[in-house]
């Protein structure tokens, strides 16, 4: 027989039951608002003592109403917070699958894409969907197999509050985390994401996509287009995202389309230019408005990124020199439309004098400055060594198509660059002592242009001349 104490219990439950089966909207809301009150955070064992050993009773309720009233909104944030308080509790993996046994995630995964739902009412279904990740390998893939990465993708691009922008990524980063079956199909969304126009969702899929190629190891084909698209951003949060994630890149597969696509990047063709300018902007007394053109955009990140490359590693200086990167460089610095691509263009190829500032190409390999000197004429180069930042001011009109129409061909032999030879150049025969002074280098090197200008210079390895 049951005690008086547990039969008052058993009386108190079947009461709040019947209050809860009874009433109306406003009196569950009214529940729901004294339910979250008072059992925050409470553990599984706490919770079946405050409902006498019945919470399921409870906990299958509010999942019923969650199915009948999801699609309307009514009460939804608090009631996804009450079963959050079921699903969250210690030792609750009975409540859990309680919960999917109805469906739960499905539901969950379908607030996600309903325009009539409030954002704070999904921001609640993507919190319960953390935690159901967070249970193990087994619910994660539960989520994914229900088109999970899809739907919470989908609604991060069109998520409009950054707090549930957020949230998204910490489930996208808990869903490639410990998920091997479906860890390619997380990264692939993340990819997909970049080609949004929500700069925050572009900010954290790029922070999440860094996680997610060093667990897998692999590149996707179409990350270097989908990256190298998202530096025409204005934002400079997503650039330094992007910037960084090339960092990453660099050291897979994909190095050589990266450093290519960078380059080629430096050079807009006229098609591109020409789509991006309106019509109206033709008139000759509108003003020429240029300054935010995308295109212009990612020619000056894609120098920054360069510049940043190029520091990081020789090798892949040499490697960007045999892509004709001096040439493309000079050719953004003549871009009188967009003064940031000839900033950034300029920085990258400076020769710093002062520290901390880190060696660009001029200084590092002498034939690039005596490339840079002979396009520039003396007394550009002697503006660009005093302030090369400041140099975009200074360049007239005839020096930045001067620039702009240069042929500098700078090649590199198959290792180090380190010394100087001109290949062909004096006779059909290149310089073989090696070359140890910079002066020296381009004594050699303006001996050879005077005999034949076009001159194509191979920076070759001590290694291969002697010495």
């Amino acid at each position: 027989m049951t005690s008086i104490k547990e039969q008052a219990a058993i009386s108190r439950l079947l009461s709040f039951l019947q209050d809860w089966d009874n009433g109306g909207k406003v009196a569950r809301s009214h529940i729901l608002d004294n339910f979250i009150k008072t059992n925050q955070g409470k553990t599984s064992p706490e919770l079946e003592q405050e409902f006498s050993q019945g919470a399921s009773l409870f906990l299958v309720r509010l999942t019923t109403w969650l199915r009948l009233i999801y699609m309307t909104g009514s009460c939804l944030d608090k009631l996804l917070q009450s079963i959050g308080i079921f699903l969250s509790a210690v030792s609750s993996n009975q409540y859990l699958r309680e919960f999917l046994e109805v469906g739960g995630v499905l539901t969950l995964l379908e607030i996600l894409g309903l325009e009539k739902i409030r954002e704070e009412d999904k921001k609640e279904s993507i919190k319960l969907l953390q935690v159901i990740a967070n249970y193990g390998r087994k619910y994660k893939e539960l989520i994914c197999e229900s088109y999970g990465v899809r739907s919470i993708a989908e609604f991060l691009a069109k998520s409009k509050s950054e707090e549930t922008q957020e949230e998204v990524q910490l489930l996208l980063d808990s869903l490639v985390h410990g998920n091997p079956k479906y860890q390619n199909q997380v990264y692939k969304g993340l990819i997909a994401l970049l080609s949004c126009t929500s700069p925050k969702a572009q900010q954290l899929s790029l922070q999440t996509l860094r996680t997610a190629q060093s667990i897998i190891g692999t590149t996707h084909p179409s990350i270097v287009e989908c990256v190298l698209k998202v530096l025409r951003t204005m934002h400079l949060e997503v650039q330094y995202e992007a910037i960084e994630l090339i960092k990453d890149l660099v050291n897979y597969d994909v190095c050589q389309a990266l450093l290519k696509g960078l380059v080629e990047l430096l050079i807009p063709s006229v098609k591109e230019t020409s789509k991006l300018q309106p019509k109206i902007l033709n008139d000759s007394l509108v003003p020429q408005l240029t300054a935010h053109l995308p295109v212009f955009l990612q020619q000056a990140a894609a120098a920054k990124a360069i510049g940043i490359l190029a520091r990081s590693n020789t090798s892949i200086a040499e490697e960007m020199l045999h892509l004709r990167v001096v040439h493309s460089l000079l050719a953004a610095m003549g871009n009188s439309d967009h003064s940031n691509s000839q900033r950034q263009a300029s920085l990258t190829l400076e020769s710093p004098r002062r520290p901390p500032r880190p060696q660009y190409f001029v200084q590092v390999f002498p034939v690039v400055e005596e490339h840079v000197r002979r396009s520039m004429g003396e007394e550009l180069y002697k503006l660009f060594l005093s302030n090369a930042e400041d140099l975009y001011v200074k360049i007239d009109s005839i020096q930045a198509d001067i620039l702009a129409a240069n042929k500098v061909n700078v090649s590199k032999g198959s290792a180090g660059l380190h010394h100087i030879l001109p290949e062909g150049g004096c006779g059909g025969r290149g310089v073989t002592e090696p070359l140890r002074q910079s002066r020296k280098a381009r004594a050699v090197f303006q001996e050879a242009w005077q005999k034949d200008p076009g001159v194509t210079l191979m920076v070759t390895p001590l290694a291969q001349v002697g010495g």
